[in-house]
């Protein structure tokens, strides 16, 4: 998922994201170590992909601290 999509999620959806994408992370962890993945790549684009999301939270959190 790239940057520019993730801004245009709402908060909610962003949380909703992260659950998702963690909870992929672990099946993915679990299914690799009982049989090879075919493209062992996929666990770092899912990780990649869920620090973009906190990043992006983050940097909302942040901006509305400061407009206060």
């Amino acid at each position: 998922m790239k940057t520019s999509e993730i801004k245009e999620l709402s908060t909610s959806d962003i949380l909703e994201r992260i659950d998702t994408e963690r909870t992929m992370l672990v099946r993915m962890k679990l299914n690799h170590a009982i049989t090879p993945l075919d493209n062992p790549l996929k666990v770092k684009e899912v990780k990649l992909t869920i620090a973009r999301l906190l990043t992006e939270l983050r940097t909302r959190e942040l901006n509305m601290k400061s407009d206060r």
